[in-house]
């Protein structure tokens, strides 16, 4: 019964408490895009199965204008079938299928950037919501300070000038938060259109773990769909070269007829005709095929050098967030906190506003760097299990 419950629970869990990973998960499951290319593979394979058929024959009747009397005239049913030289059918099936395979692997491939993206607009909607809610603490801090020190019955310019300053840092924090109010609505709207469904809260974890420097010579670029994805269009090129190659040889027609006479005897005929490629057309496809079988190849080698470059730019920066996440919380915020605590006890006894806005605006901004370096630290790590493959 409890175990009935509990997935009844999970069954109407409202939205809002979606993980992370499940509504990557969902979203895998439907997304327009990647049911297009399920189609385009369905479509693929339907072809990839007649691939190796024989090309439909043909049937032709003949009749000429001569009275049945005559000793010419005749009806004729002609039978003629093409018959491709040895391998070009299983050659004409080895491209559909590397089609196939290579759709396959861009499915693959969508499936992780649509991942990858999700993650890093969570992470980015996610710094816009922390960074919102801290603001609005120090606007609420801001304004019972301010009303605290309008309630002393000393009123020098000094004094008054703090307040303008105060109420001026107010009116910036209200600013920031209607810019990332604004952001925010337009990050979990960007999720929503990813994910195909709406989207108002999402939970994951913001563990940052130390980096380890040799992680770019440990990494395999085996699972990376993208540069399967090339080296499978190097294999569809291989076969379309090979198919090419065969083009040069002829092929046969096969021909079988049958006449009638009405006058005269009936008499059957059966021939053999052959292609004869002797312009250099099939050379130059061939050609052709090959140099682009050489430029894919090409593109290939060079995309290793492109994923590896960005495997270590998203290194640096993980490396970087996590270096800024730590200066700040270890060494920088210790620090203000105990100025902090003195600015702010001062207050109460009719102390120096400027100083204090001073301080609280400091404090804002290092925190402010703290969730940004969070923030930074996961779009990063989005971008690293992405080349890895992992969705």
């Amino acid at each position: 019964m409890k175990t009935l419950l509990f997935s009844f629970i999970l069954l109407y869990l409202p939205l809002n408490a979606m993980t992370l990973d499940t509504l990557i998960e969902s979203s895998l499951q439907k997304n327009p895009s990647l049911e297009s290319i399920n189609y385009r593979i369905a479509s693929m394979q339907q072809l990839q199965t007649v691939a190796d058929n024989f090309a439909n024959p043909n049937l032709t009747y003949t009749q000429n204008t001569l009275t049945q009397t005559e000793k010419m005239s005749k009806k004729t049913i002609t039978f003629t079938q093409k018959l491709p030289y040895f391998g070009k059918r299983d050659a004409k099936k080895d491209i559909y299928t590397a089609k196939v395979n290579l759709l396959s692997e861009n499915l693959e491939e969508a499936k992780v950037v649509l991942a990858r993206e999700i993650k890093k607009e969570a992470y980015r909607a996610w710094e816009y919501e922390k960074t919102y809610e801290i603001i609005e603490d120090y606007e609420n801090l801001t304004k019972q300070n301010i009303g605290l020190f309008e309630s002393y019955l000393s009123t020098s310019e000094k004094q008054h000038m703090g307040i303008m300053s105060a109420e001026l840092t107010l009116s910036d924090l209200k600013i920031q938060k209607n810019a990332l109010k604004a952001k925010l609505d337009s990050a979990y709207a960007k999720i929503s259109y990813l994910a195909d469904k709406k989207v108002v809260k999402l939970d994951f974890s913001q563990e940052m773990t130390p980096i380890k420097t040799d992680i770019g010579s440990k990494i395999s670029f085996a699972d990376n769909h993208l540069l399967n994805a090339k080296r499978k269009e190097v294999a569809l090129n291989k076969a379309i070269v090979s198919s090419a190659e065969l083009d040069n040889y002829p092929d046969f027609n096969l021909i079988i007829g049958y006449a009638h006479r009405e006058n005269f005897d009936n008499y059957a005929n059966i021939g053999l005709g052959i292609t004869l490629p002797i312009y250099g057309t099939e050379n130059a496809k061939e050609q052709s095929f090959r140099s682009s079988l050489l430029a894919t190849q090409s593109a290939k080698e060079d995309l290793k050098i492109k994923i590896k470059s960005q495997l270590q730019r998203a290194t640096f920066a993980m490396q970087s967030a996590y270096d800024i996440y730590h200066i700040v919380n270890d060494e920088a915020l210790p620090q203000l906190a105990h100025m902090f605590e003195l600015t702010s006890s001062s207050i109460t006894t009719g102390g120096d506003l400027f100083k204090y806005i001073d301080i609280l605006v400091q404090k804002l901004k290092l925190e402010q760097k703290s969730i940004h370096a969070v923030a930074d630290y996961k779009r990063a790590e989005a971008d690293i299990d992405a080349i890895k493959g992992k969705i």
